[in-house]
C-alpha cells in the first residue's frame, strides 16, 4: 500500500486524520525523535517534516531519527528542494497554485523531480493554497505571492477544482505559520463542495475545538505545528487527535473519499 493509499484509508476509517508538522530547526534530531514518538502515542495519524527556512545542516539526520522512532507515515513538507531525504516515506510534491510566481508553480518542481526519483521517495502531488490570515506569514513572504482572500470562498473553490482537473491528488489550504487567523470554515466548505480529493487544512489552528470545526466544515486532514510548542504538548496532541476523529464521526456528512464524485 502506498502512503497516499494509507492516507485514504485513514480518511475512510476515521472520517478525518490528524497530522503534526515538525519543524526540523526547533530541536536536535534526538529530541525531535522523542517528540515524534509522543505524537504517535497520542494518536496522531502521521507526521509532516519541513519548514520555510533551514538554519541547521541536520535535516537528513532529523528525518532519519524520526523515521526510526515511529511507525506512522513520515511525509516531507518541503519549503524548497533542499528539504529532501531518502529516509522519509513520501514527499508532498507541491505546486503553489494560489500564486502566480512561476518558480513555485513549476520551476522548483522541475529542479526537484529528478532528485525525488533518485531518492526513491513517493511523490504525492498537491495543490498548495495560501489563504489570507491577517498577517504576513513566512510562506507568503518567501514565495513572494499574494494569498487568496479569506472572504471570497468561490475563488478558493475554483483554484482547488483546477488542481483536481490537473490531476493533483489533494489540496492544502494554508493560513501559514504565525497566522493570526486560521482558514475560515466557509472557505473549507466551499472547497469541499467543489472537489472530491482530500483537503488538508493547517495554519493558525490553536485549539482542539477549532480543529473539530475544520473537520465538520469538510477538512480531510487537520495539520498543527506551532500550537504544540508549549509544556503541555502531550495532552494537547491527544486533545487535537480526539477532536479531529470525534468531529469526523459526528459530522452529518463527513469528507468524501477521493474518487467518490461531487
Amino acid at each position: 500500500m502506498t502512503i497516499y493509499e494509507q492516507l485514504l484509508d485513514i480518511q475512510s476509517r476515521r472520517g478525518a486524520g490528524y497530522l503534526v508538522l515538525i519543524d526540523p530547526d526547533k530541536q536536535s534530531p534526538s529530541e525531535l525523535a522523542v517528540f515524534a514518538k509522543a505524537c504517535e502515542e497520542q494518536d496522531a495519524d502521521g507526521l509532516l517534516v519541513g519548514g520555510s527556512l533551514l538554519f541547521n545542516d541536520h535535516f537528513d539526520r532529523v528525518v532519519e531519527a524520526i523515521k526510526k522512532a515511529v511507525r506512522i507515515p513520515v511525509i516531507l513538507f518541503p519549503g524548497s528542494g533542499r528539504q529532501l531525504s531518502r529516509h522519509a516515506d513520501a514527499v508532498l510534491f507541491m505546486s503553489l497554485i494560489s500564486g502566480r510566481n512561476a518558480h513555485f508553480l513549476i520551476g522548483e518542481q522541475v529542479a526537484s523531480a529528478p532528485l525525488v526519483r533518485a531518492l526513491g521517495l513517493e511523490p504525492i502531488s498537491m495543490g498548495y493554497m495560501l489563504v489570507e490570515s491577517g498577517a504576513t506569514t513566512s510562506a507568503e513572504f518567501m514565495s513572494d505571492t499574494r494569498p487568496l482572500p479569506r472572504n471570497k470562498p468561490e475563488i478558493a473553490a475554483a483554484h482547488a477544482l483546477a488542481a483536481e482537473f490537473l490531476g493533483m491528488k489533494c489540496v492544502y489550504l494554508e493560513a501559514g505559520s504565525g497566522a493570526e487567523n486560521s482558514v475560515p470554515e466557509t472557505v473549507i466548505a466551499a472547497v469541499r463542495r467543489a472537489v472530491s480529493i482530500p483537503i488538508l487544512v493547517g495554519g493558525g489552528i490553536r485549539t482542539p475545538d477549532e480543529a473539530g470545526r475544520k473537520v465538520r466544515s469538510g477538512a480531510s486532514f487537520v495539520v498543527t505545528g506551532n500550537a504544540l510548542e508549549r509544556p503541555d504538548d502531550g495532552r494537547l496532541i491527544s486533545g487535537f487527535a480526539d477532536a479531529v476523529h470525534s468531529a469526523a464521526g459526528s459530522a452529518k456528512a463527513g469528507p468524501r473519499p477521493a474518487g467518490s464524485g461531487s
